[in-house]
């Protein structure tokens, strides 16, 4: 079994963005960049299931620029086999991104396709049921658990009543939650090793895929500043406060 891994180079989760002083987008100069935290959910998943015995391969995909590789190369020192990097400098849209997979599956024979959930930057959560109707492959989104059974996986997904377990046949799409996995560490020999592991270039014109936008950013703003709190000393004074200056109640 073959599984194709897309993962995201986003702003680092713990380090604050700046917006542009022109409000034209988010300021990306000298900001700390990683994989996107539920790929790197994927990216285990996926190990994990090599590490069963389940999966011959691992192929990690990152659609961007070059810059791209720097995250490819993380994945392979975690344990992905090799990578492939579809190079382009144009912001690429949820529907181009699941036809660039799509071309991808197709030509590489993909039997499992494994996605985070949703990126932190654009908070989409498109692309994995995209790719899903466009391969028309089942899906399972969501995902806490994942476990392969005689040639189908197994997925429990995170509803908003509780869990719900599917089992789908493969060729599959998963979308991982938080709660699926927790990350490994690379370990300095793995990242040594990943360095000799092939990156495979191509892009999205020789997939055979458009990627014009059809959506454009009129400005980019921080959050409203928050007023500092207040320490009441009493219940009453707490819901006289509610009253006549939040005028919540």
């Amino acid at each position: 079994m073959k599984i194709l891994v897309a993962i995201k180079r986003v702003v680092d989760a713990n380090v604050k963005v700046r917006v542009k002083s022109d409000g034209t987008g988010v300021d990306l100069s000298n900001a700390k960049m990683a994989i996107n935290p539920f790929c790197e959910i994927a990216v285990e998943e996926a190990i994990q299931i090599k590490e069963s015995g389940a999966a011959e391969e691992i192929i990690a995909l990152s659609i961007g620029p070059q810059a791209c590789q720097e995250q490819i190369r993380t994945a392979l020192a975690l344990g992905a086999d090799r990578g492939i990097l579809v190079e382009t400098d144009e912001q690429v849209e949820p529907l181009a991104v699941a036809k660039i997979i799509k071309a991808i599956v197709d030509k590489e024979g993909i039997d499992l396709v494994i996605l985070g959930k949703q990126s932190i930057d654009t908070d989409n959560n498109q692309v994995g049921q995209m790719v899903a109707a466009l391969c028309g492959y089942p899906q399972g989104t969501f995902a806490c658990n994942a476990e392969i059974k005689d040639g189908k996986i197994e997925v429990t997904r995170e509803i908003d009543g509780g869990e719900q377990t599917v089992l789908l046949d493969l060729p599959a799409v998963v979308t991982t939650d938080l709660r699926l996995n927790e990350p490994r560490y690379a370990s300095l020999p793995n990242i040594m090793k990943a360095k000799k592991k092939p990156i495979d270039a191509t892009n999205p014109g020789e997939l055979g895929v458009e990627i014009s936008s059809n959506l454009k950013t009129l400005s980019v703003m921080p959050p409203a500043e928050r007023s500092a709190g207040v320490i009441v000393e009493s219940v009453e004074e707490l819901v006289n406060k509610l009253k006549t200056e939040a005028k919540v109640i």
